[in-house]
């Protein structure tokens, strides 16, 4: 089986940082995609952030210049570093992999695109 598992998520206060985790199973990174999403209650779940194959990243413009997604490829894991943290980003943050993604872009934003999904992590920001 193919799983995710997040974690790192917590309360912070306004301005403060988190550093999200989400370790990868039963594949390696060659030749995927990951991605970062969350969801408010209430709210649509949204692209965060995505990493390529070739390490290619990119960011909703909420978060752009605030978060970043790296990756450990021997450790099958992805991170998304969250700086500058304001209430809007409360959510719960769920990690994404397609270890088939096929497309000519380098990771995508579109939730349809990505068959393995984890259980989340709660950010909180007061």
């Amino acid at each position: 089986h193919v799983q995710l598992v997040e974690s790192g998520g917590g309360s912070v206060q306004a301005e403060g940082s988190l550093r999200l985790s989400c370790e990868a199973s039963g594949y390696t990174y060659n030749r995927n995609c990951m991605a970062w999403f969350r969801q408010a209650p209430g709210k649509e779940r949204e692209g965060v952030a995505c990493i390529g194959r070739d390490g290619i990243t990119m960011y909703s413009d909420s978060v752009k210049g605030r978060f970043t997604i790296s990756q450990d490829n021997a450790k099958n894991t992805v991170y998304l570093q969250m700086v500058s943290l304001t209430p809007e980003d409360t959510a719960m943050y769920t990690c994404a992999a397609e270890p088939s993604y096929s497309s000519a872009r380098a990771c995508d934003d579109d939730p349809d695109e990505y068959t393995y999904w984890g259980q989340g992590t709660q950010v909180t920001v007061s």
